[in-house]
């Protein structure tokens, strides 16, 4: 107990607290637009993509994250565009986008001389190295979030569940699907130094997922989702610590561990309640 409350003492543990947080909230409220949506494999697709951006980063000595910043919104634009505006099929765009990022990416930083120390965080996530500048950005996306989420609320809702009841009634349907598409691309972005780019399209999901079992009510879901991704990012994150294990994977492992308790607590609860009803 002792030696918990001297980890907290830590600045860098405490950073990796704050990023917890803002991690949750900001995937919590962005993942459940990507899972009522059905927009996992666009999420994927710009997840992948952002690694032209930091390959091009460490090339030219840029920040990679602003590298994969850039790169992201512009996929994510690049799909929605593409595959509303031209015959090629979503799925196909997304697949070609997510192979040019990917392969821009490796190629860069190929042609950079010397070592990149830190492309395995971007790629795993490391979130015991979470800078202040990263705290701040995410901070700063979550209250971003929250506003656009508290103003239009409404609009976002039909668009996810049924965009064309929100054509007809004459929503904006094209404005909150590119606005919605980017805050995603900016939301994974912001996210890669906790979890890195192979695993942050499970923070958008797992959670959700989870709170979708137990709740259909659209703002439940993205407070559940909240509160599980943060409960399964502090956790991973003790255990990863203590254990000398990489603090992404373990956060991962620990919200699919979540998930499956999930399950089974669910089925346990509705064979009892069909035995109470047999009875």
């Amino acid at each position: 107990m002792d030696s918990l409350i001297e980890l907290f003492g830590y600045s860098f543990f405490q950073n990796a607290i704050l990023a917890a947080l803002f991690t949750s909230i900001s995937c919590g409220i962005v993942g459940a637009y990507i899972v009522a949506k059905r927009i996992v494999f666009i999420s994927g697709g710009i997840t992948h993509a952002s690694f032209g951006g930091i390959g091009i980063g460490y090339f030219f000595g840029f920040s990679p994250l602003l590298g994969a910043m850039l790169f992201s919104v512009m996929s994510a634009l690049g799909i929605e565009y593409l595959s509303k505006k031209s015959e090629i099929r979503e799925d196909s765009v997304i697949a070609i986008l997510w192979s040019l990022g990917m392969a821009i990416g490796i190629i860069f930083i190929f042609l950079t001389p010397g070592y990149s120390t830190n492309l395995m965080s971007y790629l795993f996530g490391n979130i015991l190295t979470v800078s202040k500048l990263n705290i701040y950005l995410l901070g700063s996306l979550c209250i971003v979030l929250v506003g656009i989420f508290y103003f239009m609320y409404k609009t976002i809702l039909f668009v996810a569940f049924d965009e064309e009841f929100a054509r007809a009634i004459k929503l904006p349907v094209e404005f909150t699907n590119y606005l919605m598409i980017t805050l995603v691309a900016l939301t994974i972005v912001l996210n890669i130094r906790v979890v890195g780019i192979i695993l942050v399209i499970s923070l958008l999901t797992i959670p959700q997922t989870i709170a979708g079992i137990y709740s259909k009510d659209f703002k439940k879901i993205i407070l559940l989702s909240i509160i599980i991704g943060f409960a399964g990012s502090f956790f991973g994150l003790l255990i990863s610590y203590y254990f000398n294990i990489p603090s992404g994977a373990t956060i991962i492992f620990f919200m699919v561990v979540l998930f499956i308790l999930a399950k089974i607590i669910k089925s346990l609860f509705v064979s009892i309640s069909l035995k109470k009803q047999l009875k």
